[in-house]
């Protein structure tokens, strides 16, 4: 297997696009990223499309893809359709990285698209709803908030973490949002407001769970030799891992610490090497059960870590530089490739007022997707290295 590079990143700035389609939320991203990347687009030997929900919200199934990249005007080539609930952006990016280590292509593109602001609010949960198993979690009328607000409460039970050190995740990412120009929600918030705000789903409010969104991200994934002649920093994908869902006591440990762990391996790294961190923050809060999951810290140590500090961008461990799901939104398509964008920026050191210091060598992105069987059914681990 060859070694891959991500030659081109970018994304738009999430938030609510009445007046655009999927094809042209996708459109700068995939053209900003041809440029970033500096390569010939006549190049791209493959592209592999994410994209969760425009068939229930806007109707389109099958071909989504090819619609998406028809605007984008790129055509002719392998178009891969990926839908893998909110990890669909990271299965792209999976793909792509896999396609050019294979040897299948020397430049792949990776594509993440969506479009959740519908004009009905109801429309685009009960589309968020389906990435559950609806024969166990459909009838209880149960959705991801409520899932993921019970493993936060299970932490306030077991490690007796606070309220207040539940919102400082949410007061973090959104101090990160407001430094990220591409973050959907730009205004920073206090301790008081984020536990003020309305309850969702206990013990999480309104400004601990991530919004709605439309937007749009791709990376161009290349080799060893595309990378050097970049006049950048290369950006080594040391690993990508997928992992689904199991039953504990048969395939072994959940869904998260099973890919955070492969991906240690295939990267030769621990995770003490890990220097920044994006993770899937559906709820603020469960950044704190994520890092203990993923092997960041021991049990118990996260609500230590964020009451003093440590995960913000000029911490010991900085993680959402980029405000996360919470601030920056979760256009559920475009996120995972979203999560690459700001690794590969902070491991470029092109991350300006957010920028850790010194610039990090090692990164990794987490991004989940969906529930089955009480796991989360989809797990992306990347590991990122600047050269």
């Amino acid at each position: 297997m060859r070694d891959t590079y991500v030659l081109g990143i970018s994304m738009n700035r999430f938030g609510k696009y009445d007046d655009m389609t999927l094809g042209q939320l996708a459109y700068d991203p995939v053209w900003n990223a041809i440029e970033d990347s500096m390569v010939d687009p006549h190049d791209i030997g493959m592209v592999f499309v994410g994209n969760a929900y425009a068939g229930l919200i806007t109707g389109q199934e099958s071909v989504t893809g090819q619609v998406i990249m028809r605007e984008a005007g790129i055509s002719g080539i392998p178009i891969i359709n990926v839908e893998n609930a909110c990890a669909s952006g990271s299965t792209a990016f999976y793909l792509a990285h896999k396609a050019v280590a294979s040897g299948q292509t020397d430049l792949a593109l990776a594509v993440g698209a969506e479009k959740l602001f519908c004009g009905n609010t109801g429309t685009s949960l009960k589309a968020l709803a389906t990435s559950s198993d609806l024969s166990i979690e459909g009838r209880m009328g149960m959705l991801f908030a409520g899932i993921y607000a019970m493993r936060v409460r299970a932490l306030m039970d077991r490690y007796a973490f606070t309220h207040e050190q539940l919102a400082l995740t949410s007061v973090k990412n959104h101090d990160h949002g407001a430094l990220n120009p591409y973050s959907q929600y730009q205004k920073r918030c206090t301790v008081e407001e984020v536990l003020e705000s309305r309850m969702i789903a206990y013990p999480c409010t309104l400004l601990m769970v991530c919004p709605l969104g439309d937007g749009g991200a791709a990376a161009l994934i290349g080799t060893k030799e595309m990378a050097e002649r970049m006049g950048k920093r290369p950006v080594k994908v040391e690993t990508s891992v997928l992992a689904s869902f199991g039953f504990p006591g048969k395939d072994g440990p959940a869904t998260y610490v099973k890919a955070a762990k492969q991906a240690y391996k295939e990267a030769d790294v621990s995770p003490g090497d890990i220097q920044v961190v994006e993770m899937h923050d559906a709820v603020s809060p469960i950044e704190l059960y994520l890092m203990e999951k993923l092997g960041l810290c021991g049990p118990g140590e996260s609500g230590r870590m964020i009451s003093d500090r440590e995960t913000w961008f000029d911490g010991r461990l900085p993680i959402n530089t980029s405000g996360g799901l919470t601030a920056k939104g979760h256009p559920a398509g475009a996120t995972g490739i979203s999560q690459v964008a700001e690794i590969v920026w902070q491991l470029r050191g092109e991350c300006e007022g957010r920028q850790i210091k010194p610039v990090p060598d090692l990164g990794m992105v987490e991004n989940g997707g969906g529930n089955v069987a009480g796991q989360t059914a989809v797990v992306a681990v990347h590991i990122l290295r600047g050269e």
